[in-house]
């Protein structure tokens, strides 16, 4: 039943798994339309505008993957955010669904609540790529016209760098970059430069937020990288 919210699409062929999505998104007041397999969702994107697609990787008759390229390959529907859910936890299996076109990766078995923040930060990177000037996220806003980055009435001083990467993470608040995913968003000459720069650069500007806030705004995650996430320091 239409709720007037974001219209989200779910491609799974697992009933348990599509109604359990179903719900979760229902009550959080998207509007939810199911498919159990990539031929039913690419019709359903025919015929309804879609703000955001949940796909699974394995799907009976054509993979996941596949409908995700004809996604992004159709001029109509190729800004719509792609979530790959998948059992596929290898990184080669997530740079092929991230090559393919996919916005985003979610690993199985997921938490909920991680799920449905990944849907909210793509949301907002979709708005974010239609003309909005300025991002924000808690107190923490950046002006892209003017280039000027602000905790509450502060004006944070950063560097050129430091100033790229918050843009990627404020781009999706919640979602976790790797280190990788930062080189390439950030450095033009990602494959000179070695990931151990992103941590000294993230330190940087992690310093500089910190001079303001009294609140901690970066998450590292062990192993992997980083994500914006406020957070009360120790």
């Amino acid at each position: 039943m239409a709720q007037g919210g974001p219209k989200v699409l779910i491609v799974e062929d697992e009933p348990s798994q599509l109604e359990l999505l179903s719900y979760n998104l229902s009550v959080d007041g998207y509007d939810v339309y199911k498919a159990e397999t990539g031929e039913e969702g690419l019709l359903v994107l025919e015929e309804t505008e879609i703000d955001l697609i949940l796909l699974d990787w394995m799907l009976p008759q054509t993979s996941g993957l596949e409908i995700c390229r004809q996604i992004k390959r159709n001029k109509e529907t190729k800004t719509i955010p792609v979530i790959m859910l998948t059992a596929r936890g290898e990184e080669d299996d997530k740079i092929r669904g991230l090559d393919t076109g996919a916005d985003d990766y979610v690993v199985k078995p997921y938490s909920i609540k991680e799920l449905m923040a990944r849907v909210r930060a793509n949301l907002r990177t979709k708005s974010s790529s239609i003309g909005i000037n300025v991002l924000s996220y808690e107190l923490l806003s950046m002006d892209l016209t003017r280039h000027v980055v602000s905790i509450g009435s502060q004006v944070v001083h950063l560097g050129p760098l430091e100033f790229k990467l918050l843009r990627v993470l404020l781009e999706a608040p919640s979602r976790v970059f790797s280190r990788d995913q930062l080189l390439e968003r950030v450095w033009s000459n990602s494959l000179e430069v070695e990931t151990r720069t992103v941590d000294v650069h993230i330190g940087r500007l992690r310093k500089q937020l910190n001079a303001i806030s009294e609140d901690e705004y970066i998450r590292t995650v062990r192993g992997f990288g980083y994500s914006l996430d406020k957070f009360a320091r120790a």
